[in-house]
């Protein structure tokens, strides 16, 4: 059983965003590529909330997405509704998600786990996405238990915990009692994981046999490793934040090592490269068809994102020359792109208007704010920047919804 120590950790680990992890490590990495690379030297895959990048985060389409892909692991996010129930959801609030305002004007920015089980199956946690997925519910704990298999395991974060009273109990419990649960652990295809180092040894005291990451928006430095190690398995990171010192640290440290939100494959090798073993995305499909030696955008036509020019200087939505994306077309015939968009992680669209052709070799900008629209401009007139200054992820989407390509920075 893993000890416990003092509680001042919680001071030492900084919070962030998500999550990683598999239990045994696998084996070093052997090429200088992972495209088409043998199994056992590929890094494990996790499909960040299902399969975030393809279907709404923490949906049951969501998680079918992942387990369709051959991920290793689906992740998701648990909270307690006011009436004590588990459900899988990863904001605060139900409004960038749901349609509550239409269903319970007023409360959008609630607490979501202010609202009982019976009011959370009255929303639609699909249609913020896509059409396609209008009536997707928020699903319960025990969903991604019915989805998942001995193949796709589950990532389980504990979100927000101080919502949830007693939400580690709750977990335990089903990982101990639930058939489908019981089965997946008996196959070593459960771990539980959280930012919060108080949640994280309750749980660690309650089911001891179940593989545990501290998650942690920065590698902690040597001595609070040493304390995780005391009741984890495994430490997840940002890969934005993450070094060759510090993957060096954390196996220092006797622990294993993934990051998060890794949503290119740029991203993914070079994680790899510094000896992660794990990696959590939103795009698992297209993550385990470029480890197969699959083009993992085999509709692109030779389009792809070559930059996101997130942090301009002056005012990101300034006109003319604010934050924007670049896609460029590097294939031999010219491309209508009319109606195509970028969605980026929080969902966030920028679209392309009719008429616009990127002819072989050259670029089109496609701008947040305001603008004047040229041959190589186009400019959505936003009030309000969705780039993110620290680094963005985006994918790239054709008019029939077909996804081209991503990118991060």
């Amino acid at each position: 059983m893993k000890k416990r120590f003092s509680l001042a950790l919680t001071t030492a680990i900084t919070a962030g965003a998500l999550s990683v992890g598999a239990f045994a490590a696998p084996a070093a990495f052997a090429t200088d590529s992972l495209f088409g690379t043998p199994e056992s030297e590929q890094p494990v895959v996790i499909g960040h909330r299902g399969a975030a990048g393809t279907a709404p985060e923490n949906t049951v389409a969501a998680f079918k997405d992942g387990r369709t892909s051959g991920a290793d692991f689906i992740e998701a996010d648990v909270q307690l509704s006011a009436d004590g129930v588990p459900f899988l959801f990863h904001d605060d609030t139900p409004k960038r998600t749901t349609n509550v305002e239409e269903v319970f004007p007023g409360r959008e920015n609630d607490p979501i786990t202010s609202f009982t089980w019976a009011e959370l199956q009255q929303l639609d946690a699909g249609s913020y996405f896509s059409e396609k997925f209008a009536g997707e519910k928020i699903p319960h704990f025990n969903d991604i238990a019915r989805v998942a298999t001995k193949n796709t395991g589950v990532f389980m974060e504990i979100k927000s915990p101080k919502n949830s009273p007693g939400v580690e109990k709750v977990v335990a419990d089903a990982l101990h009692n639930d058939p489908a649960w019981i089965k997946l652990v008996e196959a070593g295809k459960v771990e539980i994981l959280s930012f919060d180092p108080e949640s994280n040894m309750r749980f660690a005291e309650l089911a001891p046999e179940i593989p545990l990451q501290q998650l942690s928006s920065t590698v902690p430095d040597s001595a609070t490793l040493a304390q995780i190690a005391t009741f984890a398995d495994s430490v997840g990171t940002s890969y934005r934040t993450l070094d060759q010192a510090g993957v060096d640290r954390v196996k220092a440290a006797g622990l294993e090592i993934g990051v998060y939100t890794v949503n290119d494959t740029d991203a993914m090798e070079e994680s790899a490269a510094m000896g992660v073993q794990r990696i959590t995305g939103d795009y698992p499909i297209q993550f385990e068809r470029y480890l197969d030696g699959v083009k993992p955008f085999p509709a692109s036509r030779g389009l792809v994102v070559t930059d996101s020019v997130n942090d301009v200087p002056g005012n990101d939505i300034q006109p003319e020359k604010g934050e924007h994306i670049i896609i460029t077309n590097t294939g031999k015939t010219r491309v209508d792109v009319s109606g195509y968009y970028v969605r980026d992680a929080a969902n966030n669209l920028l679209h392309i208007g009719e008429g616009y052709v990127i002819e072989p070799g050259a670029s089109l900008q496609v701008f947040t704010g305001p603008g004047t629209n040229t041959d190589t401009k186009y400019f959505n007139g936003e009030s309000v920047a969705i780039l993110n200054n620290g680094g963005e992820a985006v994918g790239f989407w054709s008019a029939n919804h077909t996804l081209l390509d991503t990118f991060a920075n």
